[in-house]
């Protein structure tokens, strides 16, 4: 019997696309599914859009209000309601459509886990706003891991899917995230999951159309505006403010982290804040701390450098 699932989503003023995704729900071939949404205030149409839709489908989409705290934090405690069964989720950004496999595909790999609390993600396809295609997400070769996760996060939010046990495992983990006002639901899922040595499984077949459009040139972004955004959040100390809080709420949440994963957490702590310069960047590599690419660990070692991390 195909299981449930629980399709989380987060939105705030997402109207202009909103009626899109909801119709790529209903077009999955995996039809066992039910819509969970917390809302952050919107103040456009996104509300009377949600209301509809659950009026014509009572009892499958469940509405909530948000915490008003930002994306990461809507997303984090939609997961952590008290409301919220069990089982599995998939995580969903109002702007995108889903490609009709996208639930039963993921499904299949996270039946193939060894017990393991396991995660499940994909590639995406850019694509415009009006949905003209721009090319697939990067294709990341190396493990992922916890020495990854600690300066990258390779895993997208709006493709993740996570079996019972790896939400139950990040349940526990959202009081220290939103204490710490982490940033990024999506790179606090691969930190906990890497960390505290659960399955991830990366798919390579894209399942999401992923919208690019003025609001989100830090994500999938390859041009001139997506690079120039993230080194001016370099730059600006973006980055090291993440990563602050990143460490900040894995500290409070270390009963989840295997002692290894402990131990290269206290490394990368000690390092970020007892050493400068090219020492910096040598006590990174000597700790196999690594961004997905040979160019990404070049641009690691110079942010470590120029003390932009």
């Amino acid at each position: 019997m195909a299981p449930h699932v629980h399709v989380l989503m987060a939105t705030w003023n997402g109207a202009a696309h909103l009626r899109e995704q909801l119709a790529s729900f209903e077009a999955q071939t995996h039809g066992d599914w039910s819509l969970w949404v917390s809302d952050d205030g919107s103040t456009d149409g996104t509300g009377p859009i949600l209301a509809d839709y659950a009026a014509a489908r009572p009892g499958r989409v469940h509405l909530f209000e948000g915490p008003r705290r930002g994306s990461a934090a809507n997303f984090l405690s939609l997961m952590a309601r008290a409301e919220l069964p069990e089982g599995i989720v998939a995580l969903a950004d109002q702007d995108d459509v889903w490609l009709p496999h996208r639930l039963e595909r993921g499904l299949s790999w996270l039946g193939q886990g060894d017990g393991r609390p396991t995660v499940y993600a994909s590639r995406t396809i850019r694509v415009t706003e009006d949905l003209e295609p721009l090319g697939p997400s990067i294709d990341h070769r190396r493990e992922p891991v916890f020495a990854n996760a600690l300066v990258q996060n390779i895993l997208a939010g709006n493709t993740l899917i996570l079996d019972g046990a790896a939400l139950r495992l990040l349940r526990r983990t959202v009081p220290a995230a939103l204490g710490a006002g982490v940033r990024h639901h999506d790179w606090w899922v691969y930190l906990v999951a890497s960390g505290a040595g659960a399955r991830i499984a990366i798919d390579p077949e894209p399942g999401v159309l992923y919208r690019q459009h003025e609001g989100n040139h830090m994500g999938a972004h390859r041009d001139a505006r997506g690079a120039l955004a993230r080194l001016q959040a370099l730059r600006g100390g973006v980055w090291n403010d993440w990563a602050d809080r990143n460490g900040r709420a894995l500290e409070a949440a270390g009963e989840v982290l295997t002692p290894e994963a402990r131990a290269l957490l206290g490394r990368f702590q000690a390092i970020r804040s007892g050493t400068r310069g090219v020492a910096r960047a040598r006590a990174l590599r000597a700790a196999g701390i690594h961004r997905q690419s040979r160019r990404g660990d070049a641009i690691l070692a110079a942010m470590a450098a120029l003390g932009w991390m």
